[in-house]
């Protein structure tokens, strides 16, 4: 089987600079290895143990460092657990499993019993959008809202593949065209933190084999199920995705969906981290 990295070589520079990244998460934490059906799973734990759960899932290309910054504001009202999505750039297993399966959400339901999770709320970004929205349509009773940043499996997906293998043919121009198009400008100069992260996410870029599988769209009837609050941000600019479709089926299909259009956002959409916090806390002020 083809692994997820294009080397060796590259697996080991991709994993000796996350372990630098997980020594700089800037709340106290645990980092736990977990045993489920898939395989080890990689989960870092921060805040109050008695606090309201909050998982958190980041997108393709990536991992549980996505959320490192985060997580210095939801650490302080949540048990806020950010996972490595197996098969992804982190220290969970690299099994990749059919999309077009209940792999996944099985996956996710055993590692959280296994994190004694009964049942909590879920952020997601892009590819961990719709693992999100995969794990609530099949456990509804298990999701307490849903908040969720260019969700995939809801609007038509663009064909970007094409532009982007043409642009890879181009060297590092093209990779860092790429980036542009999918993240949107980088600013010239970033606090030192940023900068060691956002120098990590170019690492994985060079050295990571995409998926390539297409993400299986939910069906009407599928999000219908989805009762619980849900509140999705998407991005004009999305090469990946149409983001006014992702709107139009969520306010279609899911009763009291709030979904923000930002037009001039990317794929990447980032500044989010107040809206994020402020929905997800009315789960833990009805909790209380």
């Amino acid at each position: 089987m083809t692994g997820i990295y294009k080397t060796p070589e590259g697996e080991r520079a991709v994993l000796e600079r996350y372990r630098e990244v997980l020594k700089r998460w800037p709340v106290e934490n645990q980092q736990l290895r977990v045993a489920t059906c898939e395989g080890e799973t990689f989960v870092v734990v921060s805040g109050n143990p008695s606090a309201p759960p909050l998982v958190l899932l980041h997108g393709s290309m990536s991992n549980a460092a996505s959320w490192m910054f985060d997580a210095i504001a939801f650490a302080p009202h949540f048990r806020v657990y950010a996972i490595d999505m197996i098969g992804e750039y982190g220290l969970s297993t690299q099994t990749r499993p059919p999309l077009a399966s209940d792999a996944y959400a099985r996956w996710l339901h055993d590692l959280m019993k296994a994190l004694a999770i009964e049942r909590a709320s879920i952020a997601g970004v892009s590819l961990g959008g719709w693992l999100a929205l995969d794990y609530a349509t099949r456990h509804p009773e298990r999701v307490e809202r849903l908040a969720l940043l260019c969700p995939g499996g809801v609007g038509r997906q663009k064909n970007f593949r094409l532009k982007a293998t043409a642009l890879m043919l181009l060297g590092p121009w093209g990779a860092r065209r790429i980036r542009r198009m999918v993240f949107g400008e980088t600013p010239v100069s970033l606090p030192p933190q940023i900068q060691f992260f956002v120098d990590f996410m170019t690492l994985i870029f060079e050295h990571a084999r995409p998926r390539t599988e297409p993400l299986p769209v939910f069906s009407d009837e599928a999000l219908r199920r989805l009762k619980m609050p849900v509140f999705a941000i998407v991005g004009g600019k999305d090469v990946l995705l149409d983001s006014a479709h992702t709107k139009t089926r969520l306010e279609a299909n899911v009763a009291g969906a709030q979904v923000r259009y930002l037009p001039e956002e990317y794929h990447a959409i980032r500044g989010q981290t107040a809206s994020i916090l402020e929905f997800l806390m009315h789960a833990a002020a009805d909790a209380a």
